[in-house]
């Protein structure tokens, strides 16, 4: 494994300033490959004051930034709708800063279930923006940001008005195709299926299959063709149009083709046409069943919300939609309930079950005065707590916007299905007509006329994108949901593909390598007390103290089962020591030259001292009654959590490194404790972002993963920026990946998921790009000279639809991912 080069000193710092805007995100129906999507995003960014915009297949969902002072979201509709797509929920103009994720996350709670931080960090901003009237589209009047619960319901509406309308359309054209193809496939056995009146028959049904059922492919190719593109839908209604408009031709004017005068029918291809409609529908259908199962993970956060609270007035108490409730309002929640917002607990208590916003795997006691998260679990006792925040402002909304957000951003590597898509689509008519010209060329007599346009109708089938525009957002919306259910929130498609590609990680030490306070880690009994004798001396003094590392005696004590008696006549002296009188005894701890000034020759124990010092622990003398009676050491140590992780990352391959401002000795005993080899100690915070700097400029792609304050600068400058979710707002508004669950445990799980979900991008598009580049040219009948291969419209289609679905199904294997 490479070392990680040490740092060298640079001064210049890297400005770059946030672009400022506001940004609102609006669902398209409609779409259905990459090339509406480009024609979308292309429709957005010519629109006024659109600075970028972007749009994801499986999500439906258009992200658009742009000057609140130019447009507004309804006028971006009105530019979507124009487009030849639908918009059916227009937001209001509010907005957030461009610079400002909106990605929160709960802090990890205190002991008395209250956070250690503000709860949410990122608080959407609202634009003054004047309403500006829509320019032509018929687009529903603006109205208030809807909430996630609002937006899930939503999409499930949709979602489901298209299943309905999808099943209905396959269940018919499923009806009518199959006696087509039992024609067709009889050829002559059965008398009565090859007659004149089983052409005009199966005329009529295909006519109701192609025109019924599959209007929506000619509706949206027309609307491509108005602003002169072409897509999936183009393929498919001049595929299905070619081979009705043949065949009707060679039913209803049969003396338009050679040899009809000698009784020789010219061949039809109704039976084709109408079972491309069907298995295109049929995989239209598969395919909303999978992308349903796409937005689980928000759809399972939004269901955590109970609908309904029950509301305290006075005496009174009314059960009211949890929707109305109102900062100030006071709610009781009983055993078994989830709370139905955040807020503060002002009567009773109980133990909460805070797993799935916190991952603290134990209930969290809850008293007066401790703050309690909306979709949590009570299990013991009965609750009345006070409203503080409600709607989009609650912790578990932020995560949920979060997860939409980062579903509906593409990686980098999209842009390859991008570019392709781009060309695709004429390339495709070209080969199509090309393959079209060469059959007829070859065999000019109505045979091959019949086979020229099977052959043309065959390329433009199988060629449908459908599979190349879902391979990276499936893949994308699937990895980042899996993330959210294991604790890891992945702000978006590019921040999943950076972390992918991590091979070294730079981790802070206090709070993330470290449990972030200090423990009782050594006892040395010098006078014959006992070391329990002397820790009991100890702990009963320091227990009147507040400072952190006294209440790391007490807490060591008692795990210790060490007894306390009462002290008295307590005395600190802040920054030397404590005295109490315990049992009669004067105890005193503290520094040596504080317990010199005392009296007290400290040298028998210094060696000692300075050895615990080197090994990154805070020692502190005791002297009982004016004699050097041993000392105690406590020490900020390493958590299991940490070990597990820092191994893991080295059977990944990644290199890591601790980068500290603390002390040279505390960081070096803690990297040997953990088996990290680099250590970068005593930095300032504005070093750290240096190092970062450096490793990058080294050709190394690297993660700085931090909870603090400090630690921000080095999140943004770093390829891909990790925050503990139990760290500052400042820390994780900067970072692009945040543990919001297990702290630095999650840490190998994240770039593990990074890693699986990128190489199941990899997975689809390789697949996309095989099946095209194979399936078209047997389509149009390149190898027929060789093989003998040629492939009908009908498998065609069928091979085309199963494409989109196996792709979708790829990437639905990664919900399995974690999983034992």
């Amino acid at each position: 494994m490479a070392t990680i080069p040490q740092p060298v000193q640079q001064t210049s710092a890297k400005a770059a300033p946030a672009a400022q805007g506001a940004r609102t995100e609006l669902p398209v129906q409609g779409m259905t490959c990459a090339a509406c999507v480009r024609r979308v995003e292309k429709a957005l960014r010519a629109a006024p004051g659109v600075q970028d915009a972007a749009v994801n297949l499986v999500t439906r969902r258009a992200t658009i930034t742009y000057d609140a002072q130019a447009t507004t979201p309804a006028a971006l509709a009105s530019a979507i709708v124009e487009a030849g797509y639908e918009v059916p929920e227009v937001p209001s103009a509010a907005s957030f800063p461009e610079a400002a994720p909106t990605a929160g996350l709960p802090a990890a709670p205190q002991a008395d279930g209250g956070p250690a931080t503000s709860p949410i960090a990122g608080v959407r901003a609202t634009s003054t923006a004047p309403e500006r009237p829509a320019a032509t589209a018929d687009v529903p009047p603006p109205r208030p940001q809807s909430s996630a619960a609002d937006r899930a319901a939503a999409m499930d509406a949709a979602e489901q008005k298209e299943q309905r309308t999808l099943r209905r359309d396959v269940a018919i054209a499923a009806l009518l195709t199959a006696p087509l193809l039992a024609m067709a496939m009889s050829h002559g056995a059965i008398p009565a299926f090859d007659g004149a009146l089983a052409r005009w028959l199966s005329l009529a049904l295909a006519t109701i299959v192609v025109f019924g059922p599959g209007r929506r492919f000619f509706r949206l190719a027309w609307s491509a063709l108005r602003h002169r593109a072409a897509d999936m839908n183009t393929l498919v209604s001049l595929g299905t149009g070619a081979a009705w408009l043949y065949s009707t031709a060679a039913v209803a004017a049969p003396g338009l083709f050679p040899h009809a005068e000698h009784g020789h029918a010219p061949p039809v291809y109704f039976e084709a046409a109408a079972a491309i409609v069907t298995f295109v529908l049929l995989g239209k259908l598969l395919e909303t069943r999978a992308r349903k199962r796409l937005a689980d993970a928000v759809r399972g956060l939004v269901a955590l919300q109970p609908k309904t609270a029950r509301r305290v007035r006075g005496d009174a108490e009314d059960e009211v939609p949890a929707s109305s409730l109102a900062p100030g309002d006071l709610v009781r929640v009983r055993p078994g309930e989830r709370i139905a917002t955040d807020g503060e607990v002002v009567d009773g208590a109980s133990a909460v079950d805070e797993a799935m916003l916190t991952g603290e795997s134990m209930p969290v006691d809850k008293t007066a005065g401790s703050v309690v998260l909306g979709g949590t679990l009570n299990q013991s006792g009965a609750l009345v707590f006070r409203v503080t925040k409600t709607g989009a402002d609650t912790a578990l909304a932020r995560i949920v916007e979060a997860v939409e957000q980062a579903q509906g951003s593409r990686a980098p590597i999209a842009r390859l299905a991008d570019v392709v898509s781009g060309v695709f689509v004429p390339v495709v008519l070209g080969v199509a007509s090309l393959a079209f010209a060469a059959w007829l060329a070859i065999d000019p007599t109505a045979a091959g006329l019949a086979t020229a346009v099977e052959r043309f109708v065959a390329v433009l089938v199988i060629a449908c994108p459908c599979a190349l525009g879902l391979a990276t957002p499936a893949a994308v919306a699937v990895g980042t949901g899996r993330g959210a259910e294991l604790g890891v929130l992945v702000k978006g498609g590019a921040a999943l593909e950076a972390a992918s590609r991590v091979d070294t990680v730079l981790l802070d030490k206090t709070g993330t390598l470290t449990s972030g306070r200090p423990e009782l880690t050594d006892v040395v009994d010098l006078a014959g007390h006992g070391e329990a004798a002397l820790l009991g001396l100890v702990a009963a003094a320091e227990r009147e103290s507040e400072h952190p590392v006294a209440r790391a005696i007490v807490e060591g004590a008692r795990g210790r089962g060490v007894g306390m008696e009462p002290a008295s006549a307590f005395r600190a002296e802040i920054g030397h020591g404590i005295e109490a009188r315990v049992s009669g005894r004067l105890v005193r701890i503290g520094t040596a030259a504080w317990l010199k000034r005392a009296g007290v020759d400290t040298a028998a124990l210094e060696t000692e001292a300075d050895r615990l010092a080197a090994l990154g622990r805070t020692p502190s003398f005791v002297a009982v009654d004016g004699r050097l009676a041993g000392l105690v050491a406590v020490a900020d140590r390493p958590t299991e959590e940490a070990r597990r992780a820092v191994a893991a990352m080295d059977e990944l391959g990644v290199e890591v490194a601790m980068v500290t401002g603390d002390r040279a000795g505390a960081a070096h005993a803690v990297a040997d404790e953990l088996g990290i080899r680099a250590v970068f100690a005593e930095v300032r915070p504005e070093d750290k972002a240096r190092i970062v700097r450096d490793q990058r400029a080294a050709g190394r792609r690297v993660a700085m993963v931090g909870d603090g304050i400090n630690d921000a600068p080095a999140l943004a400058g770093a390829d891909v920026g990790i925050a503990l979710g139990s760290g500052t707002d400042i820390a994780v508004a900067s970072a692009d990946v945040a543990l919001i669950r297990g702290g630095i445990a999650g840490l190998p799980v994240a770039l593990g998921l990074a890693r699986a979900t990128l190489r199941t991008i990899r997975q689809n598009l390789f697949w996309a790009f095989i099946y095209n580049v194979i399936g078209i040219p047997i389509a149009a009948g390149l190898l027929y000279p060789f093989t003998g291969w040629l492939l009908s419209p009908v498998l065609a289609s069928a091979a085309m639809s199963l494409s989109s679905v196996s792709v979708l199904t790829n990437s639905l294997r990664l919900r399995a991912f974690g999983r034992p």
